[in-house]
C-alpha cells in the first residue's frame, strides 16, 4: 500500500466534504494529529475507525486502501490486487519478525555465553561470583521472553497428527516444552499432543 498517495486521497476527500481536519478527528473522537498523519502519509487509520472513517467521506474501504476513487468495471481487479498486495506486506512483515526474533535469541546467547566467561575468569569464587552468575541468567531471560512473543505473533504451529495449524496464546506456548520453535502442543481439533512444528507461511 502505498501510505503517501493514501494521505493525499484522504486530504482530498476531507475536502469535498468541506470538513477540517479538526471536525473530522471530532466525528471520528480521535485528535487532529492523527488525521495529520495519516494525510501527510506518516501513519495509517486503525482498522477499528476505518468504516466509520470511509462513511464519513462517502467512500468504500477498497477505495481508501488504494488511495483513489474506484470504477465499477475495475472493480474485481482492484479487489484482487489489493488482497495481493495486503498478503505480500504481511508476509514481509512476518518474515522481519522472524528475523527479528533469532536476532535478538543468538545476541542474547552470544551475550549469556560471555557474560559466564567473563564471572568464570575475573570475579573470585563466592558470593559475589553467584550473584553475577545469577545477574546474568536474568538479563538473559528477559529477551528470550519477549523473543518467544515475537515467535507466537507470527505464522502457527502445524500438528503432526492431523496437519492442523495451532495459534497457542503466549501462555500455552510459555508452558510447552520446546526443541528450537518446535512445541509440545495439544491440538484442539484432533485432541492429541503432539511436537508441533512452527510454520510461518499462515
Amino acid at each position: 500500500m502505498d501510505q503517501l498517495k493514501i494521505g493525499k486521497f484522504i486530504a482530498n476527500c476531507r475536502k469535498a466534504k468541506g470538513l477540517t481536519q479538526m471536525q473530522l478527528s471530532e466525528k471520528l473522537g480521535i485528535t487532529d494529529k492523527a488525521i495529520s498523519k495519516w494525510e501527510r502519509g506518516v501513519a495509517m487509520p486503525d482498522t477499528s475507525i476505518m468504516l466509520e472513517l470511509c462513511d464519513i467521506l462517502g467512500i468504500s474501504v477498497n477505495e481508501l486502501l488504494s488511495g483513489e476513487k474506484i470504477n465499477m468495471e475495475n472493480n474485481d481487479q482492484k479487489n484482487e490486487q489489493l488482497l495481493i498486495n495486503l498478503s505480500k506486506e504481511i508476509e514481509q512483515k512476518n518474515k522481519t519478525i522472524w528475523f527479528s526474533m533469532w536476532a535478538i535469541m543468538i545476541v542474547s546467547m552470544v551475550g549469556l555465553i560471555g557474560g559466564l566467561a567473563v564471572c568464570a575468569y575475573l570475579i573470585p569464587e563466592g558470593v559475589w561470583q553467584l550473584i553475577a552468575i545469577i545477574g546474568i541468567c536474568i538479563l538473559f531471560l528477559i529477551p528470550c521472553f519477549y523473543a518467544l512473543k515475537l515467535e507466537v505473533s507470527v505464522g502457527a504451529y502445524k500438528c503432526k497428527n492431523c496437519g492442523h495449524e495451532i495459534v497457542p496464546t503466549y501462555t500455552q506456548a510459555l508452558n510447552a516444552m520446546h526443541a528450537g520453535t518446535t512445541r509440545y502442543l495439544k491440538c484442539p481439533k484432533c485432541n492429541k499432543r503432539s511436537w508441533c512444528k512452527k510454520v510461518i507461511n499462515k
